[in-house]
Formats: structure tokens, sequence, C-alpha cells
């Protein structure tokens, strides 16, 4: 196991922690061999264990990542993949899914983690936009990218990880060699593209750097209260395409030689999380807040499903209070509340075995980075005033950049500081709290979507003439996708037309982008530029939800 970088038997104070603590970042690191090559001397240990839709299980140990991995980047190199080449990933929880990101890595390969959610043109944008050389899917994924690849001319090969012939990934896995000599990589040198949604456009593709692994592993420790211990096992209901489930919870937990539950329960279910949490063992977990509230269902979990969690951190969207103090007393733990971005993560949090946890508030700044509320000149707020919440540029866990747009990273910078669009503020005793959105991106169910590509796939249908999508308040996942839509001449606004520009979002795009909300109306509130505003459509919501 690797040692922490916190010791709980002198780890008292968090703050102090905080002061004294110093980043120690060697100039070469490669994420695969730290999560990997370097356990050799545990190599007999569980590192995964996957659980399929049919309850099959299967466990993989140190030495198999290693010789699979290391069959599987001959494989990729084979295929042509050299070191800054674009592999993209298609698949849920499954062993594959490490074996594709640790291959890449060996490489010197960047990986790009698409979630199976996506529809074609979510997939389209992105595959081709990064400039994937290969794709490696399941079943369920391989005819629609088989197609995409006909249309774009830098994907030359669709592996699927279920298919039995010559040319399947297990298949071509067994034939190839156990011995690879891992790329000596530097530690600014790019590992992923991770596409986030902004307010204007396209998703971005976050360019991350091997060093931002560990960058998270301040916060990862700390957030789980000291991981790791004996007998940790980390599960998140998170797919590991996401920030949350690859960079918070897969990568690093193998780092520290530790294992992670791979399950492919299909759509979330409370009753199925809380009966195969109990049943694995799982100790540690990230779990988001809408997550968390569908549990809140579950009665007596402990008692019936034998859940005994250790640790649980939570981000994404606002916890607050009462679904804290629900973990405390139901599952009898004190949840800690984590904020972050994909460009800049796992920065801000809670420790609650060294400080007082405020139900509500994101915490304070994990050791060894900087976060402030700042003016639009930069300058910090004082206390209790509000401001956009800011992280220190000179720091591990930023990311390189945006693929390809320079111009859209520079517009993020205030000086010193990456503007990550949150507005909030810090209270007398450090903590931060989080108010809303300085922009238009819509947080639901712990997703980021953008407004922009939802308005873009709504005006490919005929009915629509103009469309505008916004964040609706909603109990249970924070927002939901609301759209205000003018129709085109001759179609009336019925359910069922409703209910057909819903599909066809949800097909192209993804399950969660899709507007569970639509009212037509005659017009949209606009500028003297002719741009949507927005903020009227979010402020006319949120009056309409309050009852005010």
């Amino acid at each position: 196991m690797t040692s922490r970088l916190f010791d709980p038997a002198t780890s008292r104070d968090f703050d102090s922690l905080a002061r004294s603590f110093q980043w120690r970042i060697p100039a070469r690191f490669n994420i695969a061999r730290a999560v990997c090559d370097r356990h050799a001397a545990i190599g007999d240990r569980e590192a995964i264990r996957c659980e399929n839709v049919d309850g099959d299980l299967s466990r993989f140990t140190f030495d198999d990542l290693r010789t699979l991995s290391n069959r599987l980047a001959n494989v990729l190199s084979h295929l042509g993949v050299t070191r800054g080449d674009r592999v993209a990933v298609v698949l849920p929880q499954r062993v594959e899914t490490a074996l594709c990101h640790i291959a890449a890595f060996k490489l010197g390969a960047i990986t790009v983690p698409l979630s199976v959610l996506f529809g074609p043109d979510a997939l389209r944008y992105r595959l081709a936009d990064s400039g994937a050389k290969v794709v490696v899917c399941g079943a369920g994924h391989h005819d629609v990218l088989a197609e995409l690849a006909q249309d774009l001319d830098g994907l030359a090969h669709v592996v699927d990880c279920d298919e039995p012939g010559a040319n399947g990934f297990w298949s071509l896995a067994d034939r190839a060699s156990d011995h690879f000599e891992t790329a000596d990589t530097a530690a600014d040198d790019p590992a992923l593209i991770i596409y986030t949604s902004g307010t204007t456009g396209p998703p971005k593709g976050a360019l991350i750097a091997h060093r931002c692994l560990l960058g998270n592993l301040t916060g990862l420790e700390l957030s789980q209260n000291f991981f790791p211990q004996v007998d940790d096992l980390f599960w998140t209901p998170a797919d590991w395409a996401w920030t949350g489930g690859l960079i918070d919870a897969l990568l690093p937990s193998l780092y520290y030689g530790r294992p992670v539950l791979g399950y492919q329960g299909g759509k979330f279910d409370a009753e199925k999380t809380c009966e195969v949490i109990g049943r694995h063992g799982v100790r540690c977990a990230f779990i988001p807040p809408t997550a968390l509230k569908m549990m809140r269902q579950v009665k007596d979990p402990r008692g019936r499903h034998g859940v005994a969690l250790r640790a649980v951190m939570s981000a994404g969207e606002t916890m607050g209070a009462e679904l804290y103090h629900w973990g405390e007393e139901v599952l009898g733990v004190r949840i800690n509340e984590m904020w972050g971005q994909s460009e800049f993560n796992y920065i801000v949090g809670n420790c609650s075995a060294i400080m007082p946890v405020r139900p509500g508030a994101m915490g304070k700044a994990y050791p060894g980075h900087r976060v402030s509320p700042v003016d639009g000149q930069g300058n910090e707020m004082p206390a209790g005033e509000i401001g956009e919440l800011a992280a220190h540029r000179d720091d591990p866990v930023m990311f390189l950049g945006y693929w390809n747009r320079p111009e859209a990273t520079e517009e993020k910078f205030i000086g010193p500081w990456w503007s990550t669009g949150d507005m909030g503020y810090r209270d007398e005793d450090g903590y931060l709290w989080f108010v809303g959105r300085k922009d238009d991106v819509i947080s639901s169910a712990g997703y980021r979507i953008g407004p922009g590509e939802i308005e873009d796939c709504l005006m490919t249908h005929p009915a629509v003439l103009q469309a505008a999508a916004v964040g609706s308040p909603d109990a249970l996942r924070g927002e939901v996708v609301k759209a205000f839509i003018v129709l085109a001449p001759g179609f009336d606004g019925t359910v069922e037309l409703k209910k057909e520009i819903q599909d066809a979002v949800k097909k192209r795009l993804a399950a969660y982008e899709y507007p569970r909300e639509i009212e037509f109306i005659d017009s949209l509130p606009l500028t003297t530029t002719g741009k949507v505003r927005r903020i009227e459509l979010r402020e006319r919501e949120r009056h309409a939800k309050s009852g005010a």
C-alpha cells in the first residue's frame, strides 16, 4: 500500500495541515506506472471487482492489470497509436475501461473518456474534435460508432469488447505480448481529455496532465477521512467516463493499492445500491447529492442491507444541511461535501475526522490548494462578501488548457486566478459557501450541462423556430433542464409534440440532457443585439417554483 500524505495519528487539525503542506511533484510521472506497474510487490492483491447486469462477478489483481494493460498497449501500438494520439473509451464500469486508460498512458497516448449515455451527435462531435484514432466500446455502441467512423477521417479503428471474433478486444489482447515498456512521460505531459459543458457553443475538451492525479490526493485522502485504511473498498455510482468516477475514485484508489468496485446496474436504483454496498462491503464512496436523496427512501439501510460505510464524499451540486444530518443519523457517517471542476478538481471540501463540518458549506481549500472569492479584477473579497470562486493557477491539479482552444482558456483567467463561474463567499472562519452560478451552466443531478448543445439539438426539429434552455429548480436534482420553445408556423404545442422533442434530444445527445420540462411561448426575451436573455427565463422559473 502506498503511504499517505497525512498520518491520522498525528493529524489533529485541518488548518495546521493546510498551512504546513508542500507539494513534491516529480518532473517525470506517468499515471500507468503509478496506479499499476509499481504495485508489483502486491501483485496478487485484488485491484478491481466487477459485477455486471446479470450479477456475474469477476475479480482482477494488480498482476492482472499489469499483464493485461501491457497486452493492450501492444495492441494499440499495432493499431498505429503513438505518443500523443487520442484513444476514446465508451464503456461503463467494467475492467476494460481501466485497462484502456492504463494501456494508453503506457504508450504516452491521451485517453478521451466518453459516457455510454451519449447519443450519436454527442459522440460524433467529441470524436471529431479530439481527433481520436481508436475508440473502444461495448456491443451496444459498436454499430453507431462504426457508422460514425465512416465519416471521421481520423478514426481508424473501432474495437468492441464484446466481439468474440479475431478483431474483438479480448481476442486481440490474447495474441499480444505480456511485455511493454511504459513511456517515460513528464508530469506535465497530457493524459486525458474530458469534455465539459460551457454556456456558449459546443463542449470543450479539458486537457488533463499526468500530474493532476497527484494534485487530487490531498482532497481524496481527507474527503475519505484518511484514505486508505485496512479493508477500504471504494465505489461510486458515477460513470468512469466522468471526472467524479475516473479521477475521484478509480485512478486514485488504484494509486494507493486499494480495490475498486465496478458495478453495471443500469439506471440508478436506491434499494439496489444499498444492497450492493452492503453485500460487497464497500467502505468508502463518492455519492452525488441526488443519489443520496434517492437513498433516503430506503428504510434502515444498515440493518436490512448491512451498509457499513466508513466515509462518504459528495459533490456535483449543493448537498444541504438536511441531507448531511440524514447521513449522520441513518448511514452512520458524516458526509464530506467537496467542490471542484474538471479543469481544477478536488480543491475544496471537508474532513469530518479532524474538522467541524458546517452543514451546507463546501468546506475549506484542501492542503496544497488556494481558493478565494474574487472581484472582476482578481482582488480577494473580504469575509462575508460574495465574489466569483477562483483557484490560484499555480497548482498541480490545474489542467493544461482547453483542447485546441487557447483563447477560451485565457478568457477564464483573472490575473493569477482561474475563474470557475461559481459565486460564493468565505465566512469568518474560512469556510466557503456556494451561492449560485455566474453563467448559464445547468447543474442537474451532478451533471454540468451547457445550454448551447441542447438548443442546437432542439433547433434540428422542424417544429422548433427558436429555443432556449435553462435550469429550473427541482427538489431532487437541484435543477432540471427546461426548454422554452417558439413553434414554427403550422405546429401546435401538444403533449405529443413535447414528448417527440424530448425523445429526439435523448437519442441524439444524452438522456441526462433532455428537457424534462418544455414550455411553448410566443417569443423569447432578447437583448438589443438579439441574444437570448436566459437570466430572465431563469428568474421567471425561480419565482414560479418558489411561489413568489
